[in-house]
């Protein structure tokens, strides 16, 4: 019976502090056009604060960013654009669907 409550109540602590992981895409100006700004973008947006993941699409020139909405917001990833001398522009912002 221990182990039972044990277990539940475990569950219900990792429940608490499951993370808020969001998706937002931007487009950025300059437009990306070559594989040389792909990179740019990966290698220093990647250490902003609360990033999961980075994709880039040079066919639509968007940036497709996960990130932890507890550690950091859309306005705090668009001024990391900022330090690397590209201006972002929001086109959606959604939360993954639940599995």
């Amino acid at each position: 019976m221990r182990t039972k409550a044990f277990l539940l109540a475990l569950a219900l602590g990792t429940a608490c502090y499951a993370k808020d992981i969001k998706t937002v895409v931007l487009t950025t100006n300059p437009e990306m056009h070559c594989a040389n700004c792909e990179k740019k973008i990966k290698d220093n947006i990647r250490f902003e604060k609360g990033i999961k993941s980075i994709k880039t699409n040079l066919e639509d020139k968007t940036v497709t960013i996960e990130y932890d909405a507890d550690k950091t917001t859309v306005s705090a990833i668009i001024e990391g654009f900022k330090k690397i001398r590209y201006e972002a522009k929001e086109v959606k912002t959604e939360k993954p669907n639940e599995q």
